[in-house]
Order: C-alpha cells, then structure tokens, then sequence
C-alpha cells in the first residue's frame, strides 16, 4: 500500500507539473504574440507606446551584431530607427518553449523570421532568449538575448513571407 501511494503521489505531482508547464508555454506564447503584434505595427506612436509597455525601465538587451543597450529609452530608439517600418517578425511556432523561473516568472526562447515590409521576403533569421518577470497582475521583459543572426535560407524556408501553419501571424 506504502508503495502505490507514493507512486501514486508522484504521478500526480508529474501531471500537474506537466499541467503547469502546459499552461505556461500557452501564457508565454500568447504574451509573446501580442508583444510583437506591436512590434509589427510600431510606426504607429500607439503601437509603438505597447511595445514598450512589455519592457522594464532597466531592460537589458543583447544583440550579437548591435551590441548591448542598458534600458527600455535606448531600446525602443534603436528599434524605432532601425526595425519599425523596415521589418516585421514571424515567430517560427514549433522552435518556441517557455521555462518557469521559480519566484521571478519565466524564460521564453525560439527562433524568429524578420521579414522585408516592402518586399515580403523573410530573408533573415535569428535566435531569441527573454526573461519575463511575473508581478502578479502583469509580465515584464527584463532581459533580451538576439543572437545567431543569419540567411532564413540557412532554415530551409521559402524566402517569400511564410504561410505555413508554422509560422506565427504574430
């Protein structure tokens, strides 16, 4: 008997673990969805001002061709001058995963498309790492890695903008 319950418990703990993380990678997937909703859209000053909104005042961001900025004000410059009206993302859906961070929120990762407004073309790619941090009653991107930078050719992806089921119409 001593031995089904605690296998029993321990099934039960894998379940609602598994539930959890289940849970979080939709919350995660969705709050990442609506972030770059706004990214997509930012030479309008509103989406811009929610962009933002995802981010803490001390943001720190790490580009792996751009450099490092040091808060959210450096941040949304540097994307307003060089990605807003020039690019938009498409999240790659099956490379994203989510991870609990215990007391603090989660860490979201994948791989992204950026995508020519004017011409269509998906033509480059790059991995993504963020850390969320949880306050209770709203997420916040305290830290951005954007690194490995290279050819969308090099995902064997088609260089026209992507339709498939794969690709997030973030």
């Amino acid at each position: 008997m001593g031995k089904s319950l605690i296998i029993l418990f321990g099934i039960l703990i894998t379940t609602f673990s598994c539930a959890d993380e289940k849970e979080l990678n939709v919350i995660m997937l969705k709050l990442d969805r609506t972030l770059f909703q706004e990214f997509n859209n930012c030479t309008n000053d509103e989406s811009l001002q929610k962009f933002e909104s995802y981010f803490s005042d001390d943001v720190e961001f790490y580009h792996d061709s751009g450099g490092v900025t040091w808060n959210r004000d450096s941040m949304i410059s540097n994307t307003k001058k060089n990605a807003c009206g020039n690019y938009q993302r498409k999240l790659l859906k099956h490379t994203f995963r989510a991870y609990p961070i215990k007391d603090f929120g989660a860490i979201s990762q994948g791989v992204h498309l950026f995508c020519d407004t004017k011409t269509l073309k998906c033509e480059g790619a790059a991995d993504f790492i963020m850390v969320w941090r949880n306050t209770g009653d709203k997420w916040k991107i305290t830290r951005v890695l954007s690194f490995g930078h290279r050819s969308a050719n090099d995902l064997m992806i088609n260089k026209s903008m992507p339709s498939t089921a794969d690709v997030s119409a973030d």
